[in-house]
């Protein structure tokens, strides 16, 4: 196989056509570099979903303001 490199979640080797990469950038510069493949990638998308996606709140509960912190 030309042009395989190692997953960097689970270490199979994969094509470049099927990699993914997912960077985490913070203020312009890059903090991660992940080369996935796609299983991996999968999974690493539902777990950003689940862990990003707001909790679920109450009706009682004021929707407002309260959650932006200023400094």
């Amino acid at each position: 196989m030309t042009g395989s490199e190692p997953c960097d979640a689970c270490g199979d080797p994969i094509e470049e056509a099927l990699a993914r990469t997912v960077q985490l950038n913070v203020d312009r510069s890059e903090v991660d570099s992940q080369r996935l493949c796609p299983s991996c990638f999968a999974d690493w998308i539902e777990r950003y979903r689940t862990e990003m996606q707001p909790q679920a709140r109450g009706d009682d509960e004021i929707r407002g303001d309260s959650d932006i912190i200023v400094d």
